[in-house]
């Protein structure tokens, strides 16, 4: 177990240590915006090496796309660019990817499940629940509430990072 630890320890900056993939229905608005929120909370933390971050839809309608105006201005005003992201869709093979597959919304975990068709390692989780809390991040799509939904998005992003790392 020791020599396990530190043969770990010494390959930490050099493989990444954890994989997480945000889902959403579109890629367009609340999973990039995860992704990014994440990617400067790592960043942040000095670990961006200890890291691989990505989003992607569950449907095909935005392949391709950038990333939602508005997504795209509330990440700006807090410092964030995602300019070059362009919506990608799941695929059953990123199940082995990834340590872990962040869904929104349950309907989006129903569309996970679609793609990936099983979870025996119970990758697949809500975002929010990984800041001990029940619900969905609103689709600011529908909402137009970019603001609600960057609070929510910051609030499970930041417990997930307190549950990979122990920090």
């Amino acid at each position: 177990m020791r020599q396990n630890n530190a043969i770990q320890s010494l390959l930490k900056g050099i493989y990444p240590m954890y994989k997480i993939l945000f889902v959403c229905h579109g890629n367009i608005c609340r999973s990039p915006m995860a992704e990014f929120v994440m990617k400067d909370i790592v960043a942040k933390a000095g670990k961006s090496d200890e890291f691989v971050i990505a989003s992607c839809a569950t449907s095909t309608e935005e392949i391709g796309n950038p990333v939602h105006y508005g997504t795209k201005r509330k990440l700006a005003e807090v410092g964030i660019s995602c300019d070059k992201k362009r919506a990608v869709q799941l695929t059953k093979s990123d199940y082995d990817r990834y340590d872990y597959i962040i869904a929104m919304d349950e309907m989006n975990i129903r569309n996970i499940m679609r793609i990936i068709r099983s979870d025996p390692e119970n990758k697949v989780s809500l975002l929010l629940s990984h800041a001990g809390m029940s619900g969905s991040i609103a689709d600011p799509w529908y909402t137009g509430n970019f603001d609600d939904t960057y609070r929510d998005v910051l609030l499970g992003c930041k417990g997930l990072f307190r549950e990979a790392t122990g920090e």
